[in-house]
C-alpha cells in the first residue's frame, strides 16, 4: 500500500489481504477556486499519479457520476475503463476491477466481502443517505454475488458532520448498514469531519461550491494473495 501523505486509508480494510483502497486528500498546491468540472480536470493528474502508486491502471477503473440518487451499478467481466452517468454507486468481483467516486462533503461509503472477494463503494450525501443507497448495495452485492450481509465489512470516509452541517447524515449511513445485516462491529467510521479541516480536505459546504474533490477508490488486487 502506498504511503503518500495524500492517501488516507482505514485499518479495517487495510488488514484484508489483497484489497486495496484509498482516499485521496486535497492537494494544497492546485488551485481548485472554479466549477466541479474545471476542479475535476486540474486534479486529474494529481489523482493519477495516486492511483498509479497503489497499483490501479486507469483502463481498470470503473467510476460513477455523482447524482444523488440510489442506483448500484454492476461491473462485470474483464476489468475494463468505464463510466456510470447515473450511478452513485458501484459494485465488482473481478479481480482487477477498481472502483471510484468523487466526493466534497458526501460520504465515501467502502463495502467489502472477504468471503465472496466482492466489493462495492458508495456516494452517500444527505438525499443518498435518506434513499438508503447502502442498504441498495448490500441488497445488489448479494443479488450479484451472493454476499452474505453478515459477511460484509463496511467502511465510512471522512464526511461533512454536525456542527459544519445540521445533518447527521453520517449516522444514518451506519444505521442503515446494521439495519441491511451487517453486524455493527463490522461497520467502521473515522469519525472525520470535511468541514472542520480545509488543509486536508475539500468541503463543497465551507467553500460554497467551489472547490476540489477528494477520491475513494476500492479494488481487489489479484485472486490468490499469499
Amino acid at each position: 500500500m502506498s504511503e503518500s501523505p495524500f492517501i488516507e486509508t482505514f485499518p479495517a480494510l487495510s488488514s484484508i489481504p489483497g484489497l486495496v483502497h484509498g482516499f485521496f486528500l486535497r492537494h494544497p498546491d492546485i488551485d481548485v477556486d472554479c466549477d466541479r468540472e474545471e476542479a475535476l480536470d486540474r486534479l486529474a493528474p494529481f489523482h493519477g499519479e495516486l492511483l498509479s502508486s497503489l497499483g490501479i491502471a486507469p483502463e481498470h477503473l470503473a467510476t460513477g457520476e455523482q447524482v444523488h440518487d440510489a442506483h448500484v451499478g454492476v461491473v462485470a467481466g474483464h476489468p475494463g475503463r468505464v463510466h456510470f452517468p447515473a450511478n452513485d454507486a458501484l459494485v465488482t468481483a473481478t479481480p482487477g476491477q477498481f472502483l471510484g467516486v468523487w466526493v466534497a462533503d458526501c460520504g465515501a461509503v467502502f463495502f467489502v466481502d472477504p468471503k465472496r472477494r466482492a466489493c462495492g463503494i458508495a456516494h452517500s450525501g444527505k438525499k443518498g443517505s435518506e434513499l438508503e443507497i447502502a442498504a441498495a448495495v448490500i441488497a445488489r452485492m448479494n443479488e450479484a454475488f451472493g454476499s452474505d450481509p453478515a459477511d460484509l465489512v463496511v467502511q465510512l470516509a471522512p464526511c461533512i458532520r454536525p456542527p459544519s452541517y445540521e445533518i447527521d447524515f453520517a449516522a444514518q449511513i451506519l444505521a442503515t448498514c446494521i439495519d441491511a445485516g451487517v453486524p455493527a462491529s463490522q461497520v467502521h467510521d473515522c469519525d472525520t469531519c470535511t468541514g472542520s479541516d480545509l488543509s486536508r480536505y475539500y468541503s463543497y459546504r465551507i467553500e460554497k461550491g467551489r472547490t476540489g474533490r477528494m477520491f475513494a477508490c476500492i479494488g481487489w488486487a489479484q485472486q490468490n494473495p499469499a
